[in-house]
Order: C-alpha cells, then structure tokens, then sequence
C-alpha cells in the first residue's frame, strides 16, 4: 500500500509500493544507491529518500539533491507507513513504521568497539540491533558466513533474520576489471605511468589526519620514475571538513602532480586503474587486495580496530607495512611480489557469495515488499568513470 499521504504528489501510479532509502552519511548513501538501482526500475514501486539524524550528516543534503530522487524530511517520514525501508547505518531507525533492511557501508561488518573489556563487532551487536526488547530489521544483510556466528554470539535474536547475500561492492570491483584503461584514460594516466593510489578513511586515526608529509614524499620519490600519485579521501573528511579546506590542504601537492579523486566519484575505478595501493585502516585497502593490488598499509594506532576474523584483520596482520626509512618504489615491488598470497587470503574472508550479491539483495526486497521479483536481474553495471580528474 503506499504511504498513508492524501494524494500524495509523488505517487503518479495507483498502489505503488512505497520504498524508503534512508540516508545517514555520504558514503551509506553511495552504498544505498546500489540497492535502489535493484528495484527502481520496477512500475510498481516509488522509491524516496529521506535524510537521517547523524553526527556525520555533512554533505548528505547535496547528495540527495544530485540523485534526482524525491527527498522527504525526516519529519515527515517517521509520521508515515512504508512498504520497505533499506538503510547502511542504525541510527534512529526505530522511529520508522516499515519493514526494514539494514546492509553495510564498507566491507562487512569488519570494525569493532569494545564493550565490557572485550572487542564487540560494531553492527552485528544488541545495541544496534535490538530495540525496546525487539529485533529493529525485518532483514539483515550480511556479507559472509561466518558474520552469522559472530551474530550468534553477540546477538543471538537477530539470526532469523540475519541473510548472508555476499558483497556488493566486491562484484562491482570485480565487474570493473575490464575497464581498466578507461579509468586510467580518464585519470589522465599514460599508458607506461605507474599509478600508486593512496586511500584514507575519515578520523583522527586516519592516513590523511596523521601522515601529512606522505603525499609530498610520493610525489618527490616517485614522479620522477614514471609514477602518477592518486588520492582518495574519505567522504567524511571532504565533508567534515569542508571541500574548500581539503582542497586547500591539497593544493600544492596538486601542483606537484597528485591526481585527487573527489567524493562523488566512484573510488572503485581509481581503484581498478592502480598498480600499487597505499592505504590506512579503511575498507579500500581490503578491496584492493581482494582485486589482487598490491597494498601497503600505513600504521594505524591501536585506537583503530578491526573485527576478529574479518577480512581487515587478515589485511592488518599479513600486508606490509610501510616503512618511512626505506625507499618508497622499494617497498611497492615487494608488495606485488605478495599480492597474489594476500589476495588468496583476503578475498575469501571478504565474501561468501562472489558475484551474487546484487540477486541476493533484490531477492531479500521483494520478500520484504511481498510481490514477486519480475523478469531476470540485470548483469551487475562497472563503475562510473565520471569525476576521476
């Protein structure tokens, strides 16, 4: 049924299914995108996005805006019934009136946080996933198997609807590969430029926020030997600290050569486009050694820690670590001499079900939605090289 409005203007079918994406940050609404583009094309359903209560909200508005989607206050939203809500974050979800799907914004459930002096995997918990004594999601999209065990011991009410679909973002990595060098055309990378792309997350734990003389020694070590130096920063540190002030942070290394990705580009084709990858505690460092690039992580402090048995836990304990006493191209080519064992270790623990993610989650909608999914699902689209330069 839709949505309990008096002729509401956005409905221009009669008995649309209602579906609600609900946006808490910039990069879980990257990641929403994804499911929307599951099930939008369907004439039965309308889908509407509304923005969540969150500390990291900043950006969100534009992003909403640039999808070209109906956006709803969030006043409104918790007034009305909804045939389905997806989500990639838990904040204030309870006051929906919706079946309700939560997926994850990075790679799995792969951080944790510790609750009773003991590591808690952030996401699979009670204090996410249990409200007023009930289970908040109708569906719960995991990414591996073994997140159904960490579930089983962290919060043992959820398992029923716990759906273990395997990764998205994974399968479009993987979708990807083929057009390698349209990203690299796209980045302005000549064919015989070897390209090093250097990934931070967001946060004072982060490459971006500790390391601020990394960038300026790539570019002094590297340019000269045929290297081209891409940036990918953490949406939450572009909006954090506003586009004006990262860009001015990285103005002169610009100068000197260094590419930078923006945070409305799609960072998996940077990312198919690198010879080497330079990354922090973030899920691009994962990703990449899931697509077999060699990584070479940056130190995190123990403040930044990792789920046990998680695929950036494996990253953490088997890729090398960068060393600021021994020449940069140096520890590039070892990485790539280990990359195809780190991949053999990383990518199985990343997902369970490769290249089904996408059937997976269009399946869990329509059974959450109640009708039946029509026609075949379409091959999962590579990403965009749209805003690479």
């Amino acid at each position: 049924m839709p949505i309990g409005l008096d002729a509401p203007r956005w409905v221009s079918r009669a008995g649309c299914l209602s579906v609600l994406a609900v946006v808490h940050t910039v990069t879980s609404g990257q990641r929403l995108l994804e499911a929307v583009e599951l099930i939008e094309t369907d004439t039965r359903v309308q889908v509407v996005f509304t923005a969540a209560p969150d500390a990291f909200s900043n950006g969100v508005d534009d992003f909403l805006r640039s999808t070209g989607g109906i956006v709803l206050p969030w006043e409104l939203v918790v007034r009305e019934k909804f045939d389905l809500a997806i989500a990639a974050a838990y904040g204030s979800l309870h006051e929906l009136h919706a079946p309700l799907a939560v997926m994850p914004h990075g790679a799995g459930y792969g951080k944790s946080f510790q609750a009773g002096g003991e590591p808690v995997a952030y996401g699979l918990d009670s204090q996410r996933l249990v409200h007023n004594g009930r289970v908040l999601v109708n569906a719960l999209v995991l990414a591996h198997d073994d997140e159904r065990e960490v579930l089983r011991r962290q919060c043992p009410q959820a398992l029923d609807v716990a759906v273990v679909a395997g990764d998205p973002c994974h399968d479009r990595l993987v979708a990807s590969l083929p057009h390698r060098e349209l990203y690299r055309a796209a980045l302005g990378v000549g064919p015989a430029e070897r390209v090093v792309v250097v990934s931070s997350t967001w946060g004072l734990d982060s490459l971006f926020a500790r390391f601020e003389d990394l960038l300026p020694r790539l570019l002094e070590e590297l340019t000269p030997e045929g290297f081209r130096v891409v940036t990918l920063v953490h949406p939450a540190a572009w909006f954090g600290h506003g586009k004006r002030q990262v860009d001015a942070w990285l103005a002169e290394c610009r100068d000197a050569g260094l590419i930078v990705v923006g945070p409305h580009a799609d960072w998996r084709a940077a990312l198919v486009a690198a010879d080497y990858v330079m990354a922090d505690h973030g899920s691009v460092g994962v990703y990449a050694a899931a697509v077999e690039r060699p990584v070479v992580l940056v130190d995190a402090p123990v403040r930044a820690t990792t789920s046990r048995g998680s695929a950036q836990e494996l990253l953490q304990q088997h890729a090398p670590r960068f060393d600021p006493e021994v020449p940069v191209r140096r520890q590039l080519e070892a990485a790539a001499a280990r990359a195809p064992e780190l991949n053999r270790l990383i990518r199985p623990r990343l997902t369970s079900r490769p290249g089904q993610a996408s059937a997976e989650l269009r399946r869990v909608m329509y059974r959450l939605l109640g009708v039946s999914e029509p026609g075949r699902h379409r091959a999962v689209p590579p990403a965009s090289p749209e805003g690479l330069s």
